[in-house]
């Protein structure tokens, strides 16, 4: 490790993500990068993938089922351009997040936690929680409702068999982090075939599409959906956990060998965000195309979204919709647990057991079905409240990755420095204005 390396890190040298020791290259005989190379380009690559897919699940949680459907039902494809933006976005942030634990071997959380004072790391350690206990509600009303949508399961007990099934998850993470890494996926592909068979099955017009891919808004209504996407596309909780998912995965000898897994999980992150930015415009063009119409344009709900999908196109359609959303928040809630760890962990070098902190956070969930909330409200609502991390995750990131004695030869060029503060500037522009907006409008 370099002096530089040393010096910024002394207090955590050897702590992984989850507080395990980090395997440091061996001194004689070929890296362990090395060693993965030696198996061909193609499995080498295949073998390097995975920390961008757990990420990019956060991406097509329950969360964006609610903002794309009302958005496509209410605007069309008007709204198009701001998923495609906010993806876009989320592949420049989540890329940084990979760089700063493959460069340092640390977490952002952690990098917080050793360069900013006390204070300030127990306040961000605080609104982490907040934010990761927000999207958990929504993940786990969108695995509640799918549960109910497949097999007509009461809301209340669906949130308790969503709960047995994280933790099924979450155990798959206990014995290998790559077993989970492959889960992840595994559910990803589902999300994916279910919202592609969808658009073949539907046919989006091509002419509103592209007409939607140019910028613009009507309305205050609409200013409040394009906030909810950005909120539900870029995940503050993500952009902790990716630092950590890269984190010591692979030992570098130097940075020669990390400048080449940075590259590998540059591939990983365009990929895996590819997908995810594709699933999510199909989710908005499906509704756009069925739903903006006189008689559905006032579609608020899941529920009738996919009745609406059986009646206009047919049971198999409804069912592709269901077993996507129930595959969604399975995933994306036992990925938004394990960022609850890592933000834990990172921050105040405090440690619970997993399964213990997905029995805790389930309780807020729980309660919100069990009072009768609407779960689709809940839903848009906990997405625009998560927009309002964002900045306070992306802040720091860029902070770190701008700093050469944190990052050495690793730092950020100027121009990814410029994109970075412009995203974290627009999204709390916009932040403001939807407050202003709320308040004295």
């Amino acid at each position: 490790m370099s002096a530089w390396r040393r010096a910024a890190v002394p207090a955590l040298e050897g702590v992984a993500a989850d507080g395990a020791s980090v395997t440091l290259p061996e001194q004689g005989g070929p890296s362990a990068l090395e060693r993965v190379l030696s198996r061909g380009r193609l499995r080498a690559t295949l073998f390097m993938l995975g920390p961008a897919f757990v990420a990019s699940i956060a991406y097509v949680d329950p969360g964006n089922f609610a903002t794309n459907v009302q958005g496509g039902a209410q605007y069309g494809y008007l709204l198009l351009w701001v998923v495609l933006l906010a993806n876009l976005v989320a592949m420049l942030i989540q890329y940084l997040s990979a760089k700063l634990g493959i460069a340092t071997d640390r977490n952002l959380p952690q990098m917080i936690r050793v360069h900013a004072p006390r204070a300030v790391t127990w306040g961000m350690w605080i609104q982490a929680e907040i934010m990761a206990m927000s999207t958990d509600i929504a993940e786990f009303l969108g695995a509640s409702i799918g549960l109910n949508l497949l097999f007509h399961v009461p809301l209340l007990p669906a949130g308790v068999i969503t709960g047995v099934i994280a933790f099924a998850i979450l155990e798959l993470q206990a014995r290998g982090l790559r077993r989970f890494e492959l889960a992840i996926t595994a559910l990803l592909g589902i999300i994916f075939l279910g919202f592609l068979y969808e658009t073949l099955r539907i046919g989006p017009s091509a002419s509103g599409s592209l007409h939607g891919l140019l910028p613009g808004l009507h309305g205050t209504g609409s200013v409040y959906i394009a906030v909810g996407i950005v909120g539900a596309t870029v995940m503050p909780h993500v952009i902790y956990l990716h630092s950590a998912l890269t984190q010591g995965r692979m030992a570098c000898r130097d940075d020669g060998e990390r400048a080449r897994v940075i590259r590998f999980e540059r591939l990983d992150v365009i990929i895996a965000l590819g997908l995810a930015g594709i699933v999510n415009m199909a989710m908005l063009a499906v509704a756009a195309k069925l739903f903006h119409t006189p008689a559905l344009s006032g579609l608020s709900t899941i529920q009738q979204a996919h009745a609406e999908f059986g009646h206009l196109v047919g049971g198999t359609a409804a069912l592709a919709f269901a077993v996507a959303l129930l595959a969604s928040g399975a995933s994306s809630s036992s990925v938004g647990t394990f960022a609850g760890q890592v933000v834990m962990a990172g921050f105040i070098n405090f440690r619970i057991p997993l399964m213990l902190r997905r029995a805790l956070t389930m309780i807020p969930a729980i309660i919100v079905i069990a009072l009768g909330v609407d779960p689709t409200r809940a839903l848009v609502l906990s997405q625009v409240v998560l927009s309002f991390g964002i900045p306070l995750a992306l802040i720091p990131l860029v902070v770190m990755t701008g700093r050469r004695s944190v990052m050495g030869v690793h730092v950020n060029r100027p121009i990814t420095s410029i994109a970075a503060w412009a995203c974290a500037i627009a999204i709390t522009v916009m932040n403001v204005f939807l407050i202003y907006q709320q308040l004295f409008m």
